[in-house]
């Protein structure tokens, strides 16, 4: 079994990146959104963190999150989102087909990926570049052509706080 090392900083920012499994183009489906905002606020609500930035594709989505000062648990807070949005969505999404041997071993449903990215943002440099590459994301693979036509982006809070002009680009 491989054994993945995780970069852990308490208190830290982290940049991920999350895929529905198989890369079916189901995350920006009416229902998974709204389970995954009920799931995030759920978590938080116990285990808080701070969204700096955000992006919901079809296939994957893109985040920057802060966690409060002596937790470096991110994990667990991906375990119980996936997990939540997986059994409220359980009805529509569920694929018997797509079930395989190892993701019923690990009682897995066929929403998310199993496993996810991250990468510890080393400084302000890295934050911005980071953030602007969540922003870009739907204009690089080709949903839109601009960061502020995709609705499912904090592009839209950023450019409110005047933190981007409202015809950014990133190109």
């Amino acid at each position: 079994m491989s054994r993945y090392r995780r970069s852990q900083q308490s208190g830290g920012t982290y940049f991920f990146t999350v895929v529905a499994y198989q890369r079916r183009p189901i995350l920006c489906d009416d229902p998974i959104r709204q389970a995954l905002k009920q799931a995030i606020n759920t978590v938080r609500a116990t285990r808080p963190f701070v969204i700096d930035a955000w992006v919901l594709q079809p296939d994957h989505l893109h985040c920057i999150w802060t966690l409060p000062e002596g937790d470096a648990d991110f994990s667990s807070r991906w375990r119980l989102i996936k997990s939540y949005v997986s059994k409220a969505c359980r009805q529509q999404y569920r694929q018997q087909d797509l079930i395989s041997p190892s993701k019923k071993k690990h009682r897995e449903g066929t929403v998310w990926q199993r496993r996810f990215l991250e990468h510890a943002i080393r400084d302000e440099d890295d934050f911005a570049k980071h953030i602007d590459y969540i922003h870009h994301n739907p204009v690089k693979h080709g949903l839109v052509d601009s960061a502020a036509a995709w609705p499912y982006s904090t592009i839209h809070r950023h450019i409110k706080n005047r933190l981007y002009p409202p015809d950014w680009s990133g190109a």
